[in-house]
C-alpha cells in the first residue's frame, strides 16, 4: 500500500496492552474515546479508526470491561490472549492484529501516564515523512530520586551493552503500516520491541511529552522486573556481554602471568609469601568470575533453545470487532 500523503481518511488504531487494569481501564477508555472522536470530527482520521485493547491473560475483570466497552461503543475493539504472555508479546499481538486493518498505529500503556495529546504531534511527524515516531519523555522531575536514577541507568546500561534504544522512550510510538510490515519480518521469540523497532530502519522522528502519574493501580515494572527486562533486552539484541567476558578472560590471564613473575621474583630473592588471605581472595574472585561467565553464557544458550523450539509468541482466543463479537 502506498504511503498516505495526508491523514484524511486514514485508519488509525490505538493499541493498548492490558494486564489487570480494571481500576484504570474505564477512565483510559473515556479519555481515548474523547481523543479519537475529536480527531474524527476534525477530519484528520477515518471513522473506521479504533481503540484496540489487548487483554494479556488478566486475572481480574479487565476482559469483561473490554467486552462491555465494545458492546456499548463500536470504537472499542478487543483482543483476548489465551494466557499471560508478557507486555511485549501482548503489544505485538495488538500491532499484528491492527496491521491488516489500519494505515497507522499508535501504541501506549493503559495507565494514563503517557500524554494522550502527544498523538497530534506524532501524526504531524508522520505527515512530515516519518514512518516511526517515538514518544520521548521531556524530563523526569516528577520521579523520585531512586526512580529517576534507576530508570536513566537502565537506558545507559542498555546502550553500553549494545542494545541500542531511544533514551527515555518506552513503548509509546506511532508506526505506519510499512513499518509494521517490517516489524512482522522479525520472527524471534525473545521480544524486546524497544530495541527491535529502531532496527527497522525507516525514517524516524520524536515527540516530547510530560509523563504524568499513574491514574490508578500499581506499576507493572518495579525494580526487580526492570532489571529482568534489561537483561532480556541485552541478551536478545547484543552479543557484547560475551565479548566483555572474552576481554575479562584475557585481562585475568595477563594478571596471572604478572603474578607468576612476581611470585618467582620473590622466591629467588629469598622472600616467601606467607599470607593465605591473598590466595583465598584470588580463589574466590576467579571462582566468582567463572560462575558469572557461565551464567551469561547460559542466558544465551537458553535463548537459542527457545528460538529453536519455534513456539508461538502468543495465541488469540477471541477478537472483538465490528458491530458484533467474533471469535478467532
Amino acid at each position: 500500500m502506498e504511503r498516505l500523503s495526508n491523514l484524511q481518511g486514514a485508519v488509525l488504531y490505538i493499541v493498548v496492552p492490558c494486564y489487570n487494569e480494571e481500576e484504570v481501564l474505564p477512565e483510559t477508555a473515556k479519555r481515548l474515546r474523547i481523543k479519537l472522536e475529536a480527531l474524527m470530527a476534525a477530519g484528520r482520521i477515518s471513522r473506521e479508526s479504533r481503540i484496540l485493547f489487548v487483554n494479556d491473560g488478566s486475572r481480574d475483570k479487565t476482559w469483561q470491561i473490554i467486552t462491555r466497552l465494545h458492546r456499548e461503543c463500536p470504537l472499542f475493539s478487543g483482543v483476548d490472549l489465551t494466557r499471560n504472555r508478557g507486555h511485549q508479546n501482548a503489544l505485538l499481538a495488538g500491532l499484528m492484529t491492527a496491521r491488516e486493518r489500519a494505515d497507522l498505529t499508535i501504541s501506549m500503556d493503559a495507565d494514563l501516564q503517557d500524554d494522550i495529546d502527544a498523538v497530534d504531534g506524532m501524526m504531524d511527524r508522520y505527515l512530515d515523512g516519518c514512518d516511526i515516531v517515538y514518544g520521548v519523555r521531556s524530563s523526569r522531575e516528577q520521579d523520585s530520586f531512586f526512580k529517576r536514577t534507576t530508570a536513566e541507568g537502565f537506558y545507559r546500561l542498555m546502550n553500553a551493552m549494545g542494545a541500542n534504544v531511544v533514551f527515555n522512550h518506552a513503548d509509546y510510538r506511532l508506526m505506519s503500516r510499512r513499518a509494521l510490515e517490517g516489524l512482522a519480518q522479525f520472527e524471534e521469540v525473545n521480544l524486546f520491541l524497544r530495541g527491535l523497532v529502531p532496527m527497522i530502519g525507516y525514517r524516524t522522528g520524536t515527540v516530547e511529552y510530560e509523563r504524568g502519574k499513574r491514574f490508578a493501580g500499581e506499576s507493572k515494572y518495579p525494580l526487580k522486573k526492570m532489571l529482568a527486562f534489561a537483561l532480556e533486552g541485552i541478551t536478545s539484541l547484543s552479543t557484547r556481554p560475551l565479548r566483555y567476558i572474552t576481554g575479562l578472560g584475557i585481562f585475568v590471564f595477563f594478571v596471572s602471568i604478572a603474578m607468576l613473575i612476581y611470585i618467582l621474583a620473590r622466591h629467588f630473592n629469598g622472600h616467601t609469601v606467607t599470607g593465605w588471605a591473598s590466595v583465598a581472595c584470588s580463589v574466590w574472585a576467579i571462582g566468582g568470575l567463572i560462575l558469572l561467565s557461565l551464567g551469561v553464557i547460559g542466558e544465551y544458550i537458553g535463548k537459542i533453545y527457545l528460538e529453536t523450539k519455534g513456539r508461538p509468541r502468543f495465541l488469540i482466543r477471541e477478537i472483538l470487532e465490528g458491530e458484533n463479537e467474533t471469535a478467532d
